[in-house]
């Protein structure tokens, strides 16, 4: 059994909690949060006996073997560090760090650790991105050399850190973008970046005048502070030959959300989102074959599930991470060169 402390119990942890208690081979030992009243309401949740309140207290604890940092962006990198130091095994929610600095000082601290580290990519573990891998890795699209892809939210500033670039080190970008970056990256076979353009807007704002449109707020929730961008987008040459365009939003005058991602290769092409769609020829005829599957396109629970139960197999019996320390610092040198 693996013994396992989610620490920080906002939104996100609730995935990681409930897929955790599904594993067979994991023991939720703790959940720890600066809030201990929230802290002790999901431990009881989940039936969780050991409560911290400080992070350092989960690292000195012998019987910890993995933790999930489920915290704000600028805290990823020091928790993770702490905890490679003190052998501890770590999943980290994306991004890995605020910066390429800090992340290659993560690297550091697990070629120098007895433990691993797996950067929550949750997108890559989705049924259809498996699928569609499986159909790519056996060559059935050739050559993928070029990658398009969208996450557009017309109105969705969560507010709160997200919207402290302080806290988050940006906005859609760092918090949307990096999964259809790392998706699309992943896909291509991660090739080498050669060269990165891109732009960052800050034109509209989180739009709280709007009225009779819902959309997700963080619980810190505040509408006069905002200071990351509205939108982004960029285009990244691989030395290869291959590129890769998208875009992505918090708020955008657009006619309504969209997320789509579609790859193109020499023989054949796909679409991920919003639902698996690979494009073929077969007898100088094109066909567009859609898989049959539970979840033609991302889902949550069953994505993060597959996330959890491959960074537990991964620990328990000493595999390469699924998605290693490497790609987290592949993934910010490009999006530092966004911003720059």
């Amino acid at each position: 059994m693996l013994h396992v402390v989610v620490i920080g119990l906002g939104t996100i942890s609730e995935m990681h909690l409930s897929a955790y208690e599904q594993n067979p081979n994991v023991q939720l030992y703790g959940v720890c949060d600066v809030n201990e009243e929230r802290a002790e309401r999901v431990a009881e949740k989940y039936s969780v006996k050991n409560v911290f309140t400080d992070a350092t207290d989960v690292f000195n604890d012998a019987n910890v073997q993995a933790v999930s940092i489920c915290t704000w962006n600028k805290t990823h990198a020091q928790l993770a560090i702490q905890a490679l130091e003190a052998g501890v095994n770590v999943l980290v929610e994306k991004p890995l760090a605020m910066s390429v600095e800090e992340a290659e000082q993560i690297q550091e601290a697990e070629r120098t650790s007895k433990a691993m580290l797996q950067v929550g990519y949750v997108r890559r573990f989705s049924s259809n991105a498996q699928v569609l891998k499986q159909f790519i890795d056996r060559g059935e699209l050739g050559e993928v050399y070029y990658a398009k892809a969208s996450y557009i939210r017309r109105i969705g500033n969560p507010g709160g850190w997200f919207a402290d670039r302080e806290l988050s080190g940006g906005g859609p970008l760092i918090d949307l973008g990096v999964h259809l970056i790392d998706l699309c990256w992943y896909m291509m076979d991660r090739p080498a970046v050669q060269s990165v353009a891109g732009h960052s807007y800050h034109r509209l704002g989180n739009r709280s005048n709007i009225k009779n449109l819902s959309f997700y707020k963080a619980a810190d929730y505040e509408s006069s502070k905002n200071s990351v961008e509205d939108l982004a987008n960029g285009l990244v040459t691989f030395e290869n030959g291959a590129s890769m365009q998208f875009d992505v939003s918090y708020s955008l005058h657009a006619k309504e959300d969209e997320v789509h991602i579609k790859l193109y290769g020499t023989k054949g092409g796909a679409e991920l989102e919003p639902e698996l769609i690979i494009v073929t020829e077969s007898e100088n005829t094109i066909l567009n074959i859609q898989p049959q599957m539970d979840h033609p396109n991302f889902h949550f629970q069953s994505a993060f599930q597959n996330q959890i139960d491959g960074f537990v197999s991964a620990v328990l019996n000493e595999e390469v991470s699924p998605a290693p320390v490497e790609d987290g610092i592949e993934l910010l040198k490009i999006i530092e060169k966004i911003y720059e």
